[in-house]
């Protein structure tokens, strides 16, 4: 039955290219699902989880944000970061919240770019609560 033809694209590479039944992205204004015959649509998409399902099967991905399309049942997604949940390294996404939260407390004593702290830190809090809730 997955009808819909979905890419999802990063920088570095193709992350994803398959057809689905559905999938679900944090949208910038609330998040949303696409399903076959999904009027055409264009968004952005903030910091969260991105889940596609293919009959019982879900995956799920981080997502640092990007945009989406939707036309013709065919999605792409431009992603800024993507990475299935499955394949996240906990040690890392633990030591760059650890990092961001010590340049949060050091705001007032040094310089620090405190929006591309608080965004790490949103960043690696999502990758870390994905992997407490969808890894067993």
């Amino acid at each position: 039955m997955a009808d819909i033809n979905l890419e999802i694209t990063t920088p570095e590479k193709v992350i994803y290219k398959d057809t689905v039944d559905s999938i679900t992205v944090p949208g910038t204004l609330g998040g949303f699902q696409v399903l076959k015959n999904h009027a055409p649509l264009m968004s952005t998409f903030e910091i969260g989880i991105v889940t596609v399902k293919t009959g019982e099967k879900e995956e799920h991905f981080t997502t640092g944000g990007g945009t989406v399309e939707v036309l013709n049942n065919k999605i792409l997604i431009l992603a800024d970061s993507m990475e299935k949940v499955e394949e996240i390294d906990i040690d890392r996404a633990e030591r760059a919240k650890k990092r961001a939260e010590e340049r949060l407390a050091m705001k007032n004593k040094a310089e620090v770019d405190v929006a591309r702290a608080e965004a790490a830190l949103k960043r690696a809090m999502n990758r870390l609560k994905a992997v407490s809730k969808f890894v067993t």
